[in-house]
């Protein structure tokens, strides 16, 4: 079995974000961030552009015409979601094949995408920005990944054990690895160079029991177990992971705010896991 050391090795060796990205990350915060450079960087990336194009056009934006520029697709969507957007894009196209067929792939984005929209729509609630929360949910189970295709056979043993004994993901990969995927996301977001919070969101969404406060870290973890309620990866074996009651607790969410995030969310991951999932 790979040792925590391995892993660490292996989470250097993958490529670092696109250039475009990491410039749209440095610039968070940033006021008066001219559109007409942004646009044209993203002109120079046709997958990037036809992406663009295409989340403009959704029905979550309900432009009375068509947008048929970048141009005009950027001034449409704003910095914050062209950044949210072009960084979902690099993401999940950092890891085009994985090794082992037993993986599901687009079953895999359908959940992210499906957490990244829940977290953006609880965003709200728990006081925290709807765009860094959807990259966290987005990232959050990357570190499944860095196992599923760089120790492919020891994934597939981990699998094996989940189903002897129907336990969560988390508690086989314990078992197996001795480690799980939230601290190697943690670990691929500093690699990416993505904010602090963000790096503590991904290592913490499964640690419920210090979650006793409005975070960045709480709204992963909820949306984690509502993308799994909701059943927006499409798995037949879907199983919702236990919600701290600490964390619930300082979430201190209504029925009906319950509700308009779910609704919300599917609203959301309906026009995003078109785009975003092939």
């Amino acid at each position: 079995m790979p040792t925590m050391e391995d892993v660490a090795r292996r989470v250097q060796d993958l490529p670092s974000l696109p250039v475009v990205v990491m410039e749209l990350l440095a610039c968070v915060g940033q006021e008066g961030l001219d559109l007409q450079v942004l646009a044209g960087k993203l002109a120079l990336d046709q997958s990037l552009s036809a992406k663009t194009l295409r989340l403009a056009n959704s029905s979550f934006y309900g432009m009375p015409s068509r947008v048929t520029t970048i141009q005009q697709a950027v001034a449409v969507l704003g910095v914050h979601n062209v950044r949210t957007l072009v960084t979902a894009c690099s993401i999940t196209g950092s890891f085009s094949n994985v090794a082992g067929s037993g993986f599901d792939l687009p079953g895999f984005w359908r959940h992210s995408v499906g957490t990244a929209s829940c977290a953006r729509a609880l965003a709200r609630p728990l006081r925290q920005n709807p765009d860094t929360a959807f990259i966290a949910g987005l990232l959050h189970d990357l570190g499944t990944l860095v196992l599923a295709t760089r120790f492919p056979d020891d994934y597939q043993a981990m699998e094996a054990y989940r189903r002897q004994h129907d336990c969560y993901q988390a508690e086989a990969e314990l078992a197996v690895f001795g480690f799980d995927h939230a601290g190697i996301g943690g670990a691929l977001a500093a690699r990416w160079q993505f904010p602090q919070e963000i790096q503590h969101a991904v290592a913490s969404h499964h640690a419920a029991e210090a979650l006793d406060a409005p975070s960045l870290a709480l709204a992963v973890h909820l949306a984690d177990a509502f993308s799994h309620a909701l059943n927006l990866s499409g798995s037949s074996e879907e199983l919702v992971p236990e919600v701290g009651w600490q964390a619930w607790r300082a979430a201190a969410l209504s029925d009906a705010v319950c509700l308009d995030v779910f609704a919300e969310s599917e609203r959301t991951f309906h026009d995003l896991s078109q785009i975003l999932v092939n």
